[in-house]
């Protein structure tokens, strides 16, 4: 596993510095993550590859995983859904199971550390513990909040308010609320195993396995398979591509343990792509990322193609790898992607499959949206400058009470 100083190449030696000055103003003050899944999706990858490090900086921090039956798991994704701007229903009998379950993991749970940060819908309800446990308490929105249904919202609003602060991942997820908002990017890590530099040998390889023929273009979509990625969609693109390039489609991804549609939308897509033989669809286990890092790397130009998006780490993935990206101007996204310079956003199907030709098509100016892509997620979504965030979101909430911008 890597250690902090393991990043002076792309954070410089006054960024690591800094790192070390900030997380030794927090000793003593120990933090405590809370999340759903403790595999798949983004919320645990970043984690996954946080949590060393801010322990190599000496920050005292810990990881809890709520536990929940299928039934809670039902719910929190019609939540999850509503929260995207979904109509799914959800009574009133569904948020009393909901806050039970809370109030369940809470009992079994030691939420007595210094800073407690709470990460998504599934586990807000455990802020009604603060009154008796003391401590100050962060709320982590990873989602796209552009657009919630009104009900759904209300009901969590009525726990964010109970937070210190909320931290949101990009501007116009900001919601109208009478506690301190922090506005902080996700990020990716450059020497996991799914960002780092990949032999060509590897790449290959993994091509191979998969019989993909790299002497023909590749379009491909790395996501988990949720009705929100749209992966449908990208079929459908491609299809209205197919006539006018001989391409091939990669649609790769897993599931997450507390998303219990995945299998669902994974038999739509297989029904969409059948009979094509040049349509791989790839369900991926989750200790895949040299093969997913390998088919980023392959791809010819990688889409995005999502319906709401709370941030959309594979858009930072792919460009890092310096590959051209069309994605959905939608949440997060337009954060990672300036139009025509670091990639290209898009509104509809027929958008996708308009731009994917053009690039297709025009290697140099899909090598140049590439090029400025890198660059950009270097200078703005790399976990160093992710956890300098952190580290400041932590300490503010031993000082100042006003707004606080990152």
């Amino acid at each position: 596993m890597s250690g902090i100083k393991d990043y002076l190449p792309f954070a410089g030696e006054a960024g690591v510095e800094e790192l070390f000055l900030l997380a030794g103003r927090l000793r003593g003050r120990p933090v405590r993550h809370v999340n759903s899944t403790a595999v798949g999706g983004g919320v645990a990858e970043i984690l996954t590859r946080m949590m060393p490090l801010l322990k190599d900086l000496g920050v005292e921090t810990r990881w809890d995983v709520i536990k929940g039956n299928e039934r809670f798991f039902r719910i929190t994704k019609a939540m999850h859904n509503a929260l995207h701007g979904g109509s799914d229903p959800i009574g009133a009998g569904d948020f009393a199971f909901f806050l039970e379950v809370n109030r369940e993991n809470a009992r079994e749970m030691d939420l007595a550390d210094e800073i407690n940060f709470i990460h998504d819908p599934q586990p807000i309800a455990l802020v009604e513990e603060r009154s008796g446990r003391g401590g100050r308490w962060v709320w982590r929105c990873h989602i796209d909040f552009t657009e919630p249904q009104p009900a759904v919202w209300e009901f969590l609003k009525g726990y964010v308010e109970r937070y210190d602060c909320a931290v949101f991942s990009a501007p116009a997820f900001a919601r109208p609320l009478g506690v301190r908002q922090v506005l902080i990017s996700p990020s990716i890590d450059p020497l996991s195993d799914k960002n780092r530099d990949l032999p060509e040998a590897t790449v290959q390889e993994v091509c191979d396995r998969f019989k993909i023929d790299r002497s023909r273009p590749v379009v491909a979509q790395i996501s988990r398979f949720d009705y929100l990625k749209d992966p449908v969609g990208v079929i459908r693109a491609y299809k209205l591509v197919k006539p006018h390039v001989d391409c091939q489609l990669v649609l790769a991804g897993g599931g997450a343990t507390d998303d219990p549609e995945g299998a669902k939308v994974l038999e739509e897509v297989r029904r969409e792509a059948e009979g094509d033989p040049d349509v791989f669809v790839l369900f991926l286990p989750p200790a895949s990322d040299v093969e997913i890092n390998a088919l980023q790397r392959a791809a010819t130009v990688v889409l995005q193609k999502s319906l709401k998006e709370g941030f959309g780490l594979t858009v930072a993935e792919a460009l890092w790898k310096a590959k051209p990206v069309v994605a959905s101007a939608v949440g997060g996204i337009p954060l990672q992607v300036t139009h025509r310079h670091s990639g290209i956003l898009t509104h509809s199907i027929e958008g996708t499959a308009y731009w994917v030709k053009q690039l297709l098509n025009e290697p140099d100016y899909a090598a140049k949206l590439g090029a400025n892509g890198r660059v950009h997620i270097a200078n703005n979504f790399l976990i160093t400058r992710h956890i300098r965030d952190y580290l400041l979101t932590f300490l503010s909430l031993f000082e100042s009470k006003d707004i606080v911008y990152l």
